[in-house]
């Protein structure tokens, strides 16, 4: 089903052309995202876009415990692929499947109960605690629909297929924008009409992808009519996915705690801190979704037992995303104003000069999370995931101890939230990049033939 083999070609077209339909596909997304905050702030109000934004960051935590278990799984998917070990993957989709299955519906009853708990612990203010709550409890549904589309987009991807994911995100994010504009700026059925809107599009990507995969993929059907798993396979699985899953949590738990501090500052840094997120998010997430393609690359070429063409791709990867990151740190600095504009409306100024504040500190260093993301990919391809999570644990506990401990100093305030971000960033890339040059030779795999 439109495999792609990332072991043979050129490294920089082969990494590009399986890169682009992941960043077209993010960048979709993240286009939907801006016109539900642009829906929101503009035909409901500031306070309602400051309830988004809070409920968009929990949600972010949530989807990447199962972003990170689908993650980590695509990476033996990978390895398997690599290999060309057909039955070791079909054992490896069984696990999976069972694995993400049941923290699917683990999480989803949490979230649905302690829904209440959640909403004191973010310390939402209060005249916007019951818009709030409201929207978290129909967004919750959605997650199941989150998990089914980020399995079946893992195994697709791991096997070089970064197509089919994108044709099924562009068809969501449509329709996405469209019952947004539909059910709150025609009809007025406010936060929650979005909340409706965002759900109903999760279910048609979510199961659209998995019939899609399972009516063109005999292997994959096989897998479903028997689900015996071996231990060893779920071992396996494990070690990779509820790994990578603490990755993504932890970076998601510990903006989730930067966010509770940000609201702690009121509704109009709150909203400021939603319209900077949404363009932060922009502007880089093409490296967040290259250093995913990134680790399919050096998990495939793992598999395959290449290890000069891993060294090739690091090289490769890592001028990429640093000249990108480069070029648009640039642009966003003299954008600032008119692209918070798009989300603040041009009267609430003391809100719009908070937005233009957040992404003049921050902007400027985009390489340092862009670094980051091609450090994460290396290690999950690598097999050491464990040292994903320590640079995560470097990145957002900085980042949350030096917003906690500066925010309450009167001459700094929220300034110290937003500088603590790409602190956060340079120390965590200063450890993943002398990790890789210290064992550089050890990681390496052997060169060899690929089994057939």
């Amino acid at each position: 089903m439109g495999q792609r083999d990332l072991t043979r070609g050129a490294v920089f077209p082969t990494m590009c052309l399986f890169a682009l339909p992941m960043i077209l596909g993010n960048l979709l997304q993240q286009c939907y995202n801006i016109v539900d905050s642009w829906v929101v702030g503009h035909y409901v109000s500031s306070a309602a876009l400051g309830a988004v934004g809070s409920a968009f960051a929990l949600m972010t935590f949530l989807t990447s415990v199962l972003l990170g278990l689908c993650m980590g799984s695509g990476v033996v998917f990978s390895l398997c692929f690599g290999t060309g070990d057909q039955k070791r993957l079909e054992e490896g989709l069984r696990a999976s499947w069972v694995l993400t299955a049941a923290i699917t519906a683990l999480l989803t009853a949490a979230s649905l109960l302690g829904v209440d708990a959640i909403v004191v612990w973010m310390r939402i203010p209060a005249e916007i605690t019951e818009l709030t709550r409201d929207y978290l409890v129909l967004v919750f549904w959605g997650i199941p629909a989150i998990a089914l589309y980020n399995f079946f987009a893992a195994y697709l991807r791991a096997l070089g297929n970064s197509v089919a994911p994108l044709v099924f995100l562009g068809v969501s994010t449509a329709l996405n924008i469209a019952l947004d504009l539909l059910l709150v700026a025609v009809y007025p059925f406010g936060t929650a009409g979005a909340a409706a809107a965002t759900v109903i599009a999760q279910y048609v990507s979510g199961l659209g992808i998995a019939l899609c995969a399972l009516a063109r993929d005999r292997q994959l059907r096989q897998v479903f009519r028997r689900l015996r798993i071996k231990r060893a396979s779920l071992r396996e699985i494990a070690g990779y996915s509820l790994l990578t899953c603490v990755q993504q949590s932890v970076m998601n738990l510990g903006i989730l705690m930067v966010q509770g501090l940000v609201n702690s500052f009121g509704t109009g840094v709150m909203a400021a801190f939603a319209a900077g997120v949404k363009i932060d998010a922009f502007a880089y997430m093409p490296v967040q979704e290259y250093g995913n393609a990134f680790s399919t690359f050096i998990a495939q070429n793992m598999g395959a037992r290449e290890p000069e063409r891993i060294r090739q791709g690091v090289r490769c990867g890592v001028g990429t995303v640093v000249g990108y990151c480069a070029a648009v740190s640039l642009i966003l600095w003299f954008l600032a104003r008119p692209l918070i504009l798009i989300f603040i409306d041009p009267g609430e100024t003391a809100v719009a000069a908070e937005g233009v504040r957040y992404l003049h500190t921050v902007g400027p260093f985009y390489c340092g999370i862009g670094c980051l993301f091609l450090l994460y990919g290396l290690y999950r391809a690598l097999g050491r995931p464990a040292v994903s999570v320590v640079l995560t644990v470097i990145s957002l506990g900085t980042r949350v101890a030096l917003s906690y401990s500066l925010a309450p100093i009167p001459e700094i305030g929220v300034a110290g939230i937003w500088w603590s971000i790409p602190i956060g960033w340079a120390l965590a890339d200063l450890t993943g990049f002398l990790i890789y040059m210290k064992n550089r030779d050890r990681l390496m795999p052997a060169a060899g033939q690929r089994e057939t």
